[in-house]
């Protein structure tokens, strides 16, 4: 999806306008990948404008920052205030937003230590990742021969610029394919995850997702749906899965804040279920959706207020 330009990007603790956010061409990052970065959604709600789950997020960030030895010069007080600003600033209603810290312009070289941390934040306007026919039908979706990276290799822990290289081959090989999403495989053959989403599955009623140890991030709307579920009385476990169970699965749906809560519909042309998106999937992507808004009271602890 192209980018809409809009007034500001934060950079280093300032708005500049937006056609001016740039980068030297020797800046590190762009040549050795050194960077971590998060994908945040603002909802429009009665009370206006809020970000779900801000403060969890930009704690993961610093959490990937730390994993890769960088120093983010900022508090995340400042960082949670300069997202809100911006989003104000840049007049949203809902957006998405997409904070980044990267080793900057100043070295060159493989070590990372004695380089500079730049930080900027952008938002833009952002439908549904995976287009509405995907949320409403579900998608289909296929095993790719790109295996997910080892904990070893590139911490899966840790939202790296760098990393998603082994993201977009996965996601290139299927879309030429002729499918809408990639699952990837650990090293050791089991379910890790997508491109950019956490799976689950229902089996006889229960929800079941894989461990962090299968390489999966930690997702922040896998740990949302999870949360939910337990409340609606669901059995939710993290597990060791293997492709056959998805081709098994009773129901199947992927989750990411920038795609949200999408069904799938089969994998590796094997059809999940009936084809159409379960009673529980549905459910859980209703109950989402009302949660993000502002339409559900229980958890208006996870909106954090862009004014107020």
């Amino acid at each position: 999806m192209p980018i809409q330009a809009m007034k500001y990007v934060w950079m280093n603790g300032e708005l500049v306008p937006f056609e001016d956010a740039n980068v030297h061409v020797l800046t590190h990052a762009l040549h050795y990948g050194y960077g971590v970065f998060e994908g945040i959604r603002a909802y429009e709600t009665p009370q206006g404008s809020a970000i779900f789950r801000l403060t969890d997020h930009i704690n993961r960030f610093y959490e990937s920052a730390k994993i890769l030895m960088m120093e983010i010069p900022y508090t995340a007080t400042e960082l949670i205030e300069a997202t809100k600003r911006l989003v104000d600033e840049n007049g949203h209603a809902s957006c998405y937003i997409r904070p980044i810290a990267y080793l900057g312009y100043g070295e060159m070289g493989l070590n990372p230590l004695t380089g500079k941390t730049d930080v900027a934040i952008a938002t833009w306007p952002w439908g549904a990742y995976l287009g509405e026919e995907g949320l409403a039908r579900g998608i289909r979706a296929k095993i790719s021969s790109f295996k997910r990276h080892d904990p070893n290799i590139i911490p899966p822990a840790a939202k790296t610029t760098g990393g998603y290289i082994n993201s977009a081959l996965a996601k290139a090989e299927v879309i030429k394919a002729g499918y809408d999403e990639a699952i990837m495989l650990s090293g050791q053959g089991n379910v890790s995850e997508c491109t950019g989403e956490n799976i689950f599955i229902v089996k006889n009623g229960m929800l079941l997702t894989p461990s962090d140890a299968s390489g999966a991030l930690s997702g922040i709307t896998r740990k949302t749906i999870t949360q939910v579920a337990k409340d609606m009385g669901i059995e939710t476990h993290e597990a060791q899965l293997l492709r056959t169970d998805l081709y098994l699965a009773d129901e199947m749906f992927i989750t990411g804040t920038a795609a949200e809560v999408v069904p799938v519909s089969s994998v590796d042309d094997r059809v999940i279920g009936t084809g159409e998106p379960g009673k529980i999937s549905k459910e859980l992507q209703r109950r989402y959706f009302q949660i993000v808004t502002g339409s559900d009271p229980a958890y208006d602890h996870w909106l954090e207020y862009v004014k107020g």
